[in-house]
């Protein structure tokens, strides 16, 4: 979730139910010893099966997910409860409004994928890599810096028959090697969209950059093209709403 900016979603508001920010698990380097990458990744399998139900986000019911529901540990979180199991705030736990409507127009629109190397950045628990994956994208890539979230993404892409590729670590700055770039409701600060907009403007003019925004106030409006429209049911407890208008926009250079 991004390296300079407590993380690519673990910023994001749920109501004040995550307030606080947590170590990396990791540890202060954000490097997980060569001979413990095995044990962390059982670790935290078993973590997300035991705090987690699967599930269907309500706008992509194609596609399961292990999600945070109102009968499992971690929707009932407190900030207590996740420090002392060294446990970032569990953002990679829902399908956020922004991830559902690109997953929904990718399932529904697959020659926009096809054969393409696409990132899903600021992946959370992947549903719009996953959504690229079965529409036949050359290669779907989730970026993270949360380790726990990109093993989620790698459990629901099991669960579901699919293939994700993994990148750990802050993205941003790296040469652009994918041919569409999906960016799910990533404006919700300022300090994450001044980190991540100039580099996101570059890498447009190589490769195809959605930007899916659900009326967050820091999303900029120079070079926004909006090609699409969802409404996505949420709760009260996300999104102090039971719905999101969702608009995705493709972002010039």
């Amino acid at each position: 979730m991004a390296g300079t900016q407590a993380g690519y979603s673990q910023s994001r508001s749920l109501s004040g139910r995550f307030p606080g920010q947590y170590p990396n698990r990791a540890g202060r380097g954000g490097r997980i010893p060569l001979g413990l990458d095995r044990i962390v990744a059982m670790k935290d399998t078993a973590f997300i099966r035991e705090n987690t139900a699967w599930s269907h986000a309500p706008l992509v019911p194609e596609l399961g997910l292990f999600l945070a529901t109102a009968i499992t540990p971690i929707w009932q979180a407190t900030e207590d409860w996740l420090a002392q199991r060294n446990v970032e705030p569990p953002f990679w736990a829902f399908a956020w409004p922004g991830s559902q409507a690109i997953a929904r127009h990718v399932l529904d629109h697959p020659e926009l994928v096809k054969g393409r190397r696409v990132l899903d950045f600021a992946a959370g628990c992947g549903l719009a890599a996953l959504a690229c994956a079965r529409s036949g994208a050359q290669e779907a890539e989730a970026a993270e810096i949360d380790a726990l979230a990109l093993a989620a993404t790698t459990l629901n892409a099991t669960e579901n028959g699919l293939t994700v590729r993994l990148a750990e670590g802050d993205v941003v700055g790296s040469p652009c090697r994918w041919d569409l770039i999906l960016c799910g409701d990533v404006c919700y600060e300022a300090p994450m969209t001044r980190h991540i907009m100039p580099w996101l403007r570059r890498m447009a003019k190589t490769a195809e950059v959605w930007i899916a925004d659900p009326g967050r106030s820091y999303l900029p409006q120079e070079g926004m093209t909006a090609f699409a429209e969802y409404t996505v049911p949420t709760t009260l407890e996300l999104e102090d709403r039971t719905e999101r208008h969702v608009r995705l926009f493709r972002l010039a250079p």
